[in-house]
């Protein structure tokens, strides 16, 4: 089975946001995406690339980038389709905000978006689908070349556990704290064809495994295959989609400089005739599951051997690694927001603050509604007088 891989103009990015309906009097998700989208007709019926899309829950909508050159770029790109839904919106009594998971509302009470090849997902995979109240953050970055696509995905993903801590929002799971730092990591995760990508040695590898997929009838498009790090070869990207929702602008913006130069460096590195790392798969999957539960705190494995280091320790050595990267591509002030997440709290941690300090999930939601409008972090007696 061949597979075409068109290959992209440089590091060019392209951003998917999905975001929560959120009714601004009882705080809880409202399933009306299919009526805010009729509102924003010149952005969700715009030929084959919509900026605002439906998801598989009536609960969200994702709004999407063109192709851009850079981290600023994507970033204003976003926050003009932002303006737009936040306007359609409110008309309705509705907020935005962005986690991976909602504090408040019962998976149970979500309805499937009216689209042919969702209801199909859902009569298929049945609870494992019905539950997929979730919300991420997607970021694709090209690439020159197909032949370098498995050599980058098999590096990045000695960085799921980087991805994922760094975003991780959601502990909480329909009003109760699962003592995870993400537990969208694991609803999402345990579809057939989700998690950790397979480690394979070249793209005629990866031609042969989703031959071998769609003949067995496992899938029926390689776009069934939801691995938390994949090439997309219509776009001529990587794509990431380890991130878990992301509450503010600013950290998106740090999520596509991670990733952008990431990409870039693996990429420099191969033209130069490097080897790049490719950890043994049970490294990947432990690390995933240590990010999971412990976010930022996480003891991660460093190498083959089972030597270990503190996650903090090593994303603070990546950023500094990835610096002169950043640079080069425009976007090292958003990477710097990585270090203030360091400082200041992962959105997990912002959350569970929030609730130490005697705040209800409420309250959280509130903090949610407030960091996406403002772009900024929220404390809980910012919310408490904000909505005194």
């Amino acid at each position: 089975m061949a597979i075409d891989f068109n290959a992209s103009n440089g590091a060019t990015l392209g951003v998917e946001w999905e975001l929560q309906l959120v009714d601004a009097e009882t705080r809880h998700l409202r399933q009306d995406a299919r009526e805010v989208l009729a509102d924003l007709p010149s952005l969700s019926l715009d030929g084959d690339n919509p900026r605002i899309r439906h998801e598989l829950m009536e609960s969200m909508v994702e709004i999407v980038t063109g192709i851009c050159s850079t981290v600023g770029e994507a970033k204003t790109d976003l926050a003009g389709t932002l303006g737009a839904l936040r306007g359609a919106a409110a008309d309705r009594g509705i907020a935005l905000a962005c986690t991976g998971t909602h504090p408040i509302s019962d998976w149970r009470d979500a309805v499937t978006a009216p689209m042919g090849r969702y209801a199909q997902l859902v009569e298929e995979m049945q609870w494992l689908a019905r539950r997929i109240q979730t919300f991420g953050v997607h970021v694709h970055v090209g690439i020159s070349d197909g032949a370098k696509a498995i050599p980058i995905v098999n590096a990045l993903s000695s960085y799921l556990p980087h991805f994922l801590a760094l975003t991780a929002s959601s502990p909480f799971w329909s009003a109760g704290d699962t003592g995870l730092a993400s537990c969208r990591a694991i609803v999402f995760g345990q579809m057939p064809t989700a998690g950790p990508p397979h480690l394979l040695d070249d793209w005629a590898a990866f031609e042969d495994y989703m031959d071998t997929l769609m003949r067995s009838g496992t899938i029926r498009s390689i776009k069934d295959v939801w691995w938390d790090i994949r090439p997309h070869p219509d776009f001529g990207t990587i794509e990431i989609r380890m991130f878990d929702g992301i509450p503010t602008l600013r950290e998106v913006g740090m999520a596509a400089a991670l990733c952008q130069s990431l990409v870039t460096l693996f990429e420099q590195q191969l033209d130069r005739g490097y080897t790049l790392p490719r950890p043994a798969a049970w490294v990947v999957r432990d690390n995933k599951w240590r990010a999971t539960r412990y976010g930022l705190d996480a003891i991660v494995i460093t190498d083959d051997s089972g030597n270990t280091a503190p996650l903090r320790d090593d994303l603070y050595e990546l950023i500094r690694e990835l610096e002169p990267v950043a640079d080069r591509l425009g976007c090292a002030e958003e990477l710097k927001v990585a270090g203030e997440v360091l400082e200041h709290g992962a959105p997990y941690e912002r959350q569970r603050a929030i609730r130490a300090e005697g705040g209800t999930l409420e309250n959280i939601v509130d903090a949610a509604i407030t960091e996406l409008a403002e772009d900024r972090f929220v404390t809980l007696g910012e919310v408490v007088h904000a909505g005194a």
